[in-house]
């Protein structure tokens, strides 16, 4: 068991996660009693309970063979492209419904990717519109992340949308399980199945070569959304470091995606003056009020 005690030694040097890419602004850092490299708690958690990629790809493919409808969360990111493709070629799901949650400021790029696709592979796609705009504003006066919210009202948006269609399961493109499982149950029977859990980025880069899939040129870690380049920056002002850093410090942890990539998406974003006008116009902003 790994032994590890505080390091109480002041340092000009920011100590660094020797694991994942969590640093001391986002992290509490341990120094290991035994090999004397630096571990952040969450790091130190996962070396005592591992994740077993291959049992949770095994629950995802047993899972996988009972689904005979489902709808796939379906926002023209390259996350949720990757899985629209599985559900379709891989798995061979009978009906397939590509649902897209459009909350107002999703980029263009985005929607003609999440088209060209779902026509490429033969499913019916829907655009459901909504205006998140309160979530966006708040986030962006408070210099906070928009993310976690965003995503708790369209995965709500989803379960009402698949309860009202008679569908059972909602397939996502998250590559992070629920813990050491690759699903989770929602009330009203729905189960939402994360079908990229435990893919490297490697492994989905390779499928997007195979679709009309086009990379837009947006800041932060994403390929569809307008508004997080701006919040990320917000936030970077308030907090000095990203609200993304958690997450893709998982990545990096569970091998899903490599350090080097990893350091740069979690790096101050730089984003273009005229992606911040549209953000900031759209939610009824003054920019020079913020800066």
């Amino acid at each position: 068991m790994t032994k590890v005690f505080n390091c109480s030694i002041i340092s000009v040097t920011m100590l660094k996660c020797s694991l994942c890419v969590h640093d001391e602004r986002t992290a509490k850092i341990d120094i290991d009693i035994i090999d004397g490299k630096p571990l952040c708690r969450e790091c130190q958690i996962y070396l005592k309970h591992p994740i077993n990629r291959e049992k949770i790809r095994e629950e995802l493919e047993e899972l996988m063979n009972t689904v005979d409808r489902a709808v796939v969360a379906y926002s023209g990111g390259k996350d949720s492209v990757v899985a629209l493709y599985l559900a379709k070629e891989v798995y061979k799901v009978p009906e397939l419904e590509a649902v897209m949650v459009d909350h107002g400021l999703m980029a263009e790029e985005a929607i003609e990717n999440a088209e060209r696709t779902a026509k490429e592979l033969g499913v019916p796609f829907t655009v459901l519109r909504y205006d998140y705009s309160d979530i966006f504003r708040e986030a962006l006066l408070k210099g906070q992340s928009p993310c976690r919210a965003c995503s708790k009202r369209t995965m709500e948006k989803l379960r009402k949308y698949a309860l009202k269609n008679g569908y059972r399961y909602i397939i996502t493109g998250h590559e992070l399980p629920f813990g050491h499982h690759p699903y989770r149950l929602m009330s009203g029977g729905v189960v939402q199945i994360r079908l990229l859990a435990m893919m490297t980025e490697r492994e989905r880069l390779e499928i997007l070569k195979r679709l009309p899939f086009e990379f837009p040129e947006l800041p932060g870690y994403t390929t569809n959304c307008l508004v997080l380049g701006p919040a990320l920056e917000r936030y970077w002002e308030k907090h000095g470091h990203s609200f993304e850093h958690r997450r893709i410090a998982a990545l990096v942890r569970y091998g899903l995606m490599e350090r080097e990539k990893a350091e740069r998406e979690v790096a101050k974003p730089v984003v273009l003056d005229e992606q911040k006008k549209v953000v900031y116009s759209r939610l009824g902003l003054d920019m020079s009020v913020l800066e």
